[in-house]
């Protein structure tokens, strides 16, 4: 089989395991597609195939995208989507080695997550709520309640941005005391509701038919884009003085983690809550469990200075 047409089948092979198997979205496989490509072609290019590589061709790859100014995030995810695909290989006794086995990830310089303050959120819903108060036509008051309800949920759950806005009627249970979340790969999550955000969301439930969404749009999807609310949230923090550039539905997740933690919530109770499927992923926060503790020891060591 000519190597081109079987790196292409190997591909294919490949990209159905990881959606039938795995439950990878649609998203996650056009990215490996694209990332396998890149690679294939590549080591193409020095005349080996998926089957033929070794360890030295990969990281020649790696230089590669380190010339190409690609940071050692994207490598190092290129080169987590090489393993995966070289593993399937010798999984299904395509090879019997797998060449990434002792290459090393590309160092990353990770940076902490941009958080909001309490009383910048606090700002937030005021700017809300004033709103919703100020509305003066049908049009207005439905949309900065829709916007003060999304602002409810998103704080007190962490969700991604994509699993808000598709929200169906159906995910809220039990009189919204909790709500079911279906997060990447079709993974769900039941995630406990505050009461302030139970009252919020009723108060578009009990308008809508069992099988709407919450948050309906006209668009072909039937439910608000993600660049909408991204646009309604920035008028927002301009309108609570604070910049739009550290206001987003990230953000806000990442402030939802990060004020838990400080609060003394446990690690894996967040990672739970977040719908990380690998405990790493939500160590970024790990810095303010450091602060805490530190602090910890500071109020309570019998020789701290400030005992």
């Amino acid at each position: 089989m000519p190597g081109v047409t079987r790196n292409t089948y190997l591909i294919e092979s490949f990209l159905e395991m990881m959606s039938a198997e795995r439950g990878a979205a649609q998203n996650t496989i056009l990215a490996y597609r694209r990332d396998l490509e890149t690679y294939l072609g590549f080591i193409g290019g020095l005349g080996f195939d998926a089957i033929s590589v070794q360890r030295s061709q990969i990281m020649a790859f790696l230089v590669h995208l380190e010339s190409e100014g690609h940071s050692g995030a994207s490598a190092a995810r290129r080169l987590s989507c090489v393993r995966q695909f070289h593993r399937f290989l010798c999984a299904e006794s395509l090879r019997g080695d797998d060449p990434t086995r002792i290459v090393q990830s590309p160092k990353l310089a990770r940076g902490l997550p941009k958080v909001l303050s309490l009383s910048e959120v606090d700002a937030l819903f005021e700017a809300a709520e004033k709103a919703m108060a100020q509305a003066n036509t049908p049009a207005m008051k439905n949309r900065t309640r829709v916007l003060y309800v999304m602002l409810e949920l998103l704080y007190a759950t962490g969700m991604r941005v994509s699993e808000l806005i598709c929200l169906p009627r159906a995910a809220v249970m039990r009189d919204a005391q909790f709500l079911t979340i279906r997060g990447k790969g079709g993974r769900e999550r039941i995630v406990p509701l505050t009461d302030r955000a139970r009252d919020a969301v009723m108060s578009l439930a009990d308008d809508m038919e069992p099988d709407g969404y919450l948050f309906p749009a006209k668009g072909k999807t039937g439910f608000m884009s993600r660049q909408v609310f991204a646009r309604m949230l920035k008028d927002l923090a301009m309108a609570a003085n604070i910049a739009p550039g550290r206001v987003s539905p990230h953000i806000l997740r990442h402030a939802f983690a990060s004020h838990l933690l400080a609060g003394g919530a446990d690690l894996r109770v967040v990672q739970t809550l977040l719908g990380h499927a690998d405990i790493s992923t939500t160590q970024i926060y790990t810095h303010v469990l450091d602060e805490r503790l530190s602090a910890l020891v500071k109020s309570h060591h019998p020789l701290s200075e400030n005992d």
